[in-house]
């Protein structure tokens, strides 16, 4: 047995002697702990910080998307009111001009002159509504043949120069610069 407790005399003389000579390393894992608890508290303030970060961005996110989609939805119903009460103005104009006809009509015992200049009036009141609705006659009488502008629906011979409008039998008009009826016009052809 006096072997056995010299192995075990020897094995902790060995195990003092390498602690001995390398305390750091067995220190080491144990100074770090903390340290490591420390590092590990911080990465997960630092995890958390993140997450409430990425829950703000999130819901501006999500904010910014419903703002968007109320815009978007104004804008229709804005464009919707536009195209549905786009005449009323055009219309508003053209209420004086129904009213004079009316009385012209009521009118008991009217002369062709009292019509007549009745009806001259009226006809103002309505060139004055086209204009301020921005509907421009078409009246191409004399002028070169534009077919963005004008529908032929003959051709003649002419003394005047080639696609030349000679007779307008129906004035077109454009509405802000397009075409809302093009002019019906007969147009001059090359003399043969």
């Amino acid at each position: 047995m006096h072997t056995n407790e010299t192995v075990t005399d020897e094995t902790r003389a060995d195990a003092t002697a390498a602690a001995a000579e390398s305390p750091a390393v067995s220190e080491a894992p144990i100074a770090e702990q903390p340290q490591a608890e420390g590092i590990g508290a911080a990465f997960l303030e630092e995890l958390q910080q993140a997450r409430l970060k990425a829950d703000e961005y999130q819901d501006q996110w999500l904010r910014a998307k419903a703002e968007t989609e109320n815009v978007r939805r104004r804008a229709q119903e804005d464009i919707a009111k536009a195209a549905k009460f786009s005449i009323d103005r055009f219309a508003r104009e053209l209420l004086p001009v129904k009213d004079s006809l009316e009385a012209a009509l009521a009118a008991d015992g009217a002369t062709v002159d009292s019509l007549r200049a009745g009806s001259e009036l009226t006809l103002k009141q309505l060139v004055a509504a086209f204009e301020k609705s921005a509907l421009v006659e078409i009246n191409p009488l004399g002028e070169k043949f534009d077919p963005n502008r004008h529908q032929a629906i003959s051709v003649v011979e002419s003394a005047q120069v080639a696609n030349t409008v000679v007779t307008v039998l129906q004035k077109g008009y454009l509405l802000a610069d397009r075409v809302l009826r093009p002019a019906l016009v007969i147009v001059a052809k090359a003399a043969p």
